[in-house]
């Protein structure tokens, strides 16, 4: 008799409430795209028109900060070893200072938008891109407060719960990167 784990639940890192909220979170995601999605079957060239009017190099370079910032959060989960404290901690730290990076980047987007008469009500793709990307943003914050959270805390099992919240962060991102700013 092998003594492997009862359930495809066991084997998940963290808790499974963690899990609960990130597939939950994932689903509101999903379901926003689709509906980006079908309104933009209605006005496809609005669309093109106003995608067009996006900062493509500053969301480039917000999704390279997002996968590396994952990076150092998975880096801080297999930093178990108690001499290895402060680097976990250290690249929680990071993690959380390149999610405020996104952030800064963002706002600023966001705000030169609205400098340019450009907001939510300007055209229906402005509608889902202030959502999206709003909603969005607010996950990067919460993140970032979770990240230095258990960075201060420092709890293996918080480290493997904030790192998996953290990956679902940067999962729709780079979902939402091409879907909103590419395609």
């Amino acid at each position: 008799m092998t003594s492997g784990p009862e359930s495809i639940l066991d084997e998940l890192p963290g808790e499974l409430m963690i899990w609960v909220l990130i597939v939950s979170e994932i689903l509101v995601f999903g379901v926003g795209l689709i509906l980006f999605l079908s309104v933009r079957l209605t006005d496809p060239e609005g669309f093109a028109t106003a995608q067009d009017m996006l900062d493509r190099t500053g969301a480039g370079i917000n999704t390279v900060i997002l996968i590396t910032s994952g990076y150092l959060a998975a880096l801080a989960c297999q930093m178990r070893q108690p001499l290895e404290r402060t680097k976990r901690r250290l690249a929680l730290i990071g993690a959380a200072l390149l999610g405020s990076g996104f952030l800064w980047i963002k706002g600023s987007e966001f705000a030169a938008k609205s400098a340019a008469g450009i907001v939510w009500d300007t055209h229906p793709f402005f509608n889902f891109y202030f959502m999206l990307t709003g909603f969005h943003a607010a996950h990067v914050v919460a993140g970032v407060l979770l990240l230095l959270l258990v960075a201060w805390r420092d709890h293996e099992e918080s480290t493997a719960d904030a790192s998996a919240f953290w990956h679902m962060v940067d999962l729709v991102w780079v979902l939402l990167f091409p879907v909103i700013y590419l395609l």
